[in-house]
């Protein structure tokens, strides 16, 4: 099983983003990820056997004693960077809080003997992949054009557990449990 870990945006934050997504698209021919994969990762697990799926449950379900937190979807860029973009990601700000379930989250699956993420944590929303490696010059000029835009702010009150699964017209994620934050 092929797992991640995510904060889901409010249906309000999805349509503002929508929205953008619908007038930036004539301008490049990326791979757009369809709204319903939108998400706020905060752990790539990867593979993950089955058989120890309830283990990991329960180990997430120990990190959850935080308070809610606000989290903003604010600006547009590039991943690795502007001179060779391979991902298009609206950009994410939500302080200390989400950095620290990010950082607990690993720890977490470390503990239960998973390989340790040694990335620094950028969280953001990927809007689309530039798989064929074309221009996004168009794109990039409407986008400098645009500052840093505001897509929504939401309170964060529970994260998710994902299954990945690889399909003809990309992938599809389905929610495996909820853990929301209680105090």
């Amino acid at each position: 099983m092929r797992l991640f870990t995510a904060i889901d945006p409010p249906e309000a934050v999805v349509n503002a983003m929508s929205q953008l997504v619908a007038d930036l698209k004539p301008l490049a021919r990326l791979a757009w990820s369809p709204r319903r994969n939108w998400h706020i990762t905060t752990r790539f697990i990867g593979e993950w056997p089955e058989s120890r799926l309830d283990e990991l449950r329960r180990a997430l379900d120990n990190i959850t004693r935080r308070e809610p937190f606000p989290t903003s979807v604010r600006g547009l860029g590039f991943f690795p960077n502007g001179r060779a973009p391979r991902v298009f990601w609206a950009g994410i700000e939500a302080g200390p809080e989400l950095a620290g379930l990010a950082r607990d989250t690993d720890a977490a699956v470390v503990r239960l003997g998973g390989a340790a993420d040694d990335k620094p944590y950028s969280p953001h929303l990927t809007l689309g992949r530039n798989r064929d490696g074309v221009s996004l010059s168009r794109l990039q000029q409407r986008v400098a054009t645009l500052g840093e835009c505001d897509l929504g702010t939401f309170t964060a009150s529970s994260f998710h557990l994902y299954l990945s699964e690889t399909a003809p017209g990309g992938s599809i994620y389905t929610q495996l449990a909820e853990f929301p934050f209680h105090p």
